[in-house]
């Protein structure tokens, strides 16, 4: 995050303040560290901003994306708040594509912004509030199509590279850096997998010995291979139920790690009550990961985790009521 007086709100995106979790830590009487990078400090509130920023960027850098050229993309609300942003400062229109099943508040923020958002029904059967991979796969083909009517770049953050590197590049060394060269292990609640695979390939460059843990929510492990039988979850934000995932890098995975709704609801409770982080599901589901590893540990480790997105986007659900 830039210090001083800057000319774009680009340029505010990254940078963001690692907080230990001490408070928490000793509540649940464990020992060790657990380091949460504060994402939602970013000017979308999300993980996301940096994605948006590094996409567009290249897109730009090679030519696959004109001046004025319009981007679209499908998001569960943080992706889309932060290309509405980069979009908006660099003069492309955006269009999101989003399932019915996701927060009203993220559709709200990316109109205020100036996106155009469609929002997409859900499956047979589908819930509000759990967005599956058969409700992605409705919202994938809707944004493929609107992407070949307008001509429109499509920002993809499930295959473009620019999902990885912008974690690889800056999200990464920003927390070897900040954390002085202690970390042990890293645990991250995957969607794309490009925040876990950009961050994992960083550390490993900085210590060979970092372990790289994927989470999933308990009813829809499938990439560790699980028999699972339901896939529904509360866990915006990722979990698809999708069985291989382009970023995801597997030679970094040193294991799976599992959370179940109540004990990420619970945990991101916690963190606002004991720490003031104020977060969203998902990094309820990375803390309380974090935590399982040092419940499993000799209590002299260090566990980073990011605080993916805002619990300001999920105060219509039930998060905190």
């Amino acid at each position: 995050m830039a210090q001083g007086v800057v000319g774009s709100v680009i340029d505010l995106i990254g940078g963001t303040p690692v907080l230990q979790l001490d408070r928490l830590v000793s509540h649940m009487c464990l020992h060790g560290r657990v380091l949460l990078k504060l994402e939602y400090l970013n000017p979308g509130s999300s993980k996301k901003d940096r994605v948006a920023l590094e996409m567009i960027r290249n897109a730009r850098r090679d030519g696959s994306l004109t001046p004025g050229q319009t981007v679209v993309e499908l998001t569960s609300g943080n992706t889309g708040t932060g290309l509405a942003i980069v979009c908006g400062a660099l003069g492309h229109p955006f269009i999101a594509v989003m399932s019915r099943g996701n927060s009203v508040e993220r559709a709200q923020m990316m109109k205020a912004l100036g996106a155009t958002v469609e929002l997409v029904d859900q499956a047979p059967g589908g819930s509000p509030g759990q967005v599956s991979g058969a409700d992605l796969a409705l919202v994938e083909a809707r944004t493929r199509q609107v992407a070949e009517d307008l001509d429109a770049f499509r920002a993809d953050q499930f295959l473009l590279l620019g999902s990885a590197q912008a974690h690889e590049r800056y999200t990464g060394p920003e927390l070897w850096d900040q954390s002085d060269g202690q970390i042990d292990a890293f645990v991250d609640f995957v969607g794309s997998a490009g925040s876990f695979t950009g961050v994992m390939r960083a550390l490993r460059k900085s210590h060979a010995g970092v372990l790289g843990y994927v989470v999933e929510p308990a009813t829809a492990a499938v990439l560790s291979g699980a028999s699972t039988s339901r896939l529904g979850h509360r866990i915006q934000g990722g979990g698809y139920s999708m069985n291989e995932l382009p970023l995801l890098d597997r030679s970094l995975v040193d294991g799976y790690l599992t959370v179940d709704d109540e004990t990420a609801i619970r945990t991101t409770r916690l963190l606002a009550r004991l720490e003031g982080v104020f977060a969203g599901f998902s990094t309820g589901a990375n803390v309380a990961a974090a935590l399982d590893l040092l419940r499993g540990s000799d209590g002299s480790i260090s566990v980073a985790a990011l605080a993916c997105d805002s619990g300001l986007k999920y105060l219509s659900t039930d998060l905190y009521s």
